[in-house]
């Protein structure tokens, strides 16, 4: 089950990154292959806690 979510998790966060802000989609692309997971993790997490960020208060 946790392959399943880590995959869909990683999935979700590679196309936030690639809807909301294409030229850093696009400046990953430049970086090591091995970089990008992490990356688009970071970017999907600061992403979603962001967007939610209002809807909380």
């Amino acid at each position: 089950m946790k392959e399943k979510f880590d995959r869909l998790s990683a999935e979700c966060s590679k196309l936030a990154t690639r809807r909301y802000s294409t030229s850093f989609f696009l400046g990953i692309n430049f970086l090591d292959k091995e970089l990008h997971k992490p990356i688009y993790a970071i970017y999907g997490f600061v992403r979603l806690t962001d967007r939610n960020r209002g809807q909380l208060s």
